[in-house]
């Protein structure tokens, strides 16, 4: 694991003397701190507090440089209200491209609109709980998070309705399929007068919700439904399809279009968790450069992520970014001044990690409204990245033209891929 020197992004080799000058560890008392940035900069000066504040100092850069991030969440992060508490508020500053999660995140995200759910469908219960004694009560348990049987089956029945609609009846994207369920989830909600959720949010800012592994949840068990009732003869028609080919197109079209459309030229990743979501995010990269074989693409720029597994268990949950930097889904030349891995729960340290972001964004908004942005952004350059529009970089509705480029590039590269298709196999 690399070490960063105080007050620096550079990581050191511990078996080697630290280069250049040394860099002394100076704090500040938490009463001497007015805000939640200078509580990080200044009181989390070692150990487990210092990855914290190395991952907050990436994070200030990326959003100061107006970096496009891409977010890979795993866990029950709807099921938790996790996000309304930070995800959402997140979303809505505009600084996310994309979102990679799972299905399972999509399924539940729709349970507090339900109509019989809509006062609250999930409880506490402790962690150490009489299970057998919960299955008998027909509830439900997600670690300290508990909800009704009956929650799940009527969001079964909201789904299997949704998928029949006639505007499914198609073959689509996996984006596609959760842009259309925001919009219904939107309506749910706006109908039912409850806080709108995170499709709906994602629905309405135009962000693409990629899921790598779409059979393992139950909206697409509900599809499974419909599919086996239209087999069986029960129902006349049923022709949703998902087109993953297209779907991981869009992903690196998207990832062609931050390295060489946006201004900034580079793109930042946050990982929460780890397992298929955070690989989904990091495919772009080989599936462009060493698949398709196009020059000059580079990983991410900037990447920190939280994760509970250890480095140790050579699984890819806990793989740290220097070791994506092998596979080149990490640009290899800024890897040891802008990533960082920490191991921890990410719902112990997202909420604070965001407040304090979304603090500096006001601060820079109110400092706009008093001098003017050209004024502010001349003096501190991080204001624009900061202050850049809430409605986000749209990238679902720009999705058309983005695949139409990088299909003239595919076709340009002819050559290299048709020499691609040759090997000598084994008769």
């Amino acid at each position: 694991m690399f070490k960063f020197m105080s007050h620096d992004h550079g990581h050191t080799d511990p078996a080697k003397p630290c280069p250049g000058p040394r860099h002394y560890v100076k704090t500040r008392r938490v009463d001497e701190c007015a805000t939640l940035d200078e509580l990080f900069l200044n009181c989390l000066p070692a150990f487990g507090g210092a990855y914290l504040r190395r991952i907050y100092q990436i994070m200030d850069r990326a959003i100061g440089m107006g970096c496009p991030l891409t977010l890979a969440i795993s866990g029950p992060v709807t099921v938790s209200g996790q996000h309304h508490t930070w995800l959402i508020p997140l979303i809505e500053t505009g600084w996310l491209a994309y979102l990679s999660t799972t299905d399972a995140v999509c399924y539940h995200d729709g349970h507090r609109s339900l109509d019989a759910y809509k006062s609250g469908p999930i409880h506490e219960v402790p962690i150490a709980s009489d299970d057998a004694a919960l299955r008998d009560q027909g509830t439900i348990r997600v670690t300290d998070m508990a909800f009704d049987e009956g929650v799940l089956l009527d969001q079964d029945r909201f789904l299997s309705a949704v998928l029949a609609r006639p505007e499914f009846q198609r073959k689509m994207t996996g984006t596609e399929l959760r842009y259309l369920l925001g919009r219904y989830y939107a309506a749910q909600e706006t109908q039912n007068g409850v806080e709108p959720g995170l499709l709906a949010t994602c629905y309405r800012h135009a962000l693409p919700i990629f899921v790598g592994a779409p059979g393992d949840g139950s909206v697409f068990l509900n599809s499974m439904k419909l599919w086996a009732m239209q087999r069986a003869g029960i129902i006349p028609d049923y022709k949703f399809d998902l087109d993953l080919h297209a779907e991981v197109f869009e992903a690196c079209a998207y990832h062609r279009w931050g390295l060489f459309d946006n201004p900034v030229h580079a793109l930042g990743t946050v990982i929460l968790g780890g397992g298929v979501p955070k690989n989904y995010n990091l495919q772009p990269e080989p599936a462009l450069g060493q698949v398709l074989g196009l020059p000059n693409v580079r990983g991410y720029h900037f990447d920190v992520q939280i994760v509970t597994a250890p480095v140790t268990d050579g699984s890819l949950s806990s793989c740290p970014p220097a070791e994506a930097v092998t596979w080149g889904k990490v640009d290899k030349d800024t890897y040891l001044q802008t990533t960082e891995s920490m191991q921890s729960d990410y719902s112990l340290v997202m909420p604070f990690l965001i407040k304090a972001l979304l603090d500096n964004r006001a601060r820079y908004q109110k400092l706009a409204e008093q001098e003017g942005e050209e004024s502010l952004f001349a003096r501190e350059p991080k204001a624009r990245g900061y202050l850049r529009p809430r409605e986000g970089y749209r990238l679902f509705e720009k999705r058309d033209a983005l695949y139409a480029t990088l299909t003239d590039d595919v076709r340009a590269n002819r050559e290299w891929l048709l020499e691609s298709l040759s090997y000598p196999l084994a008769p």
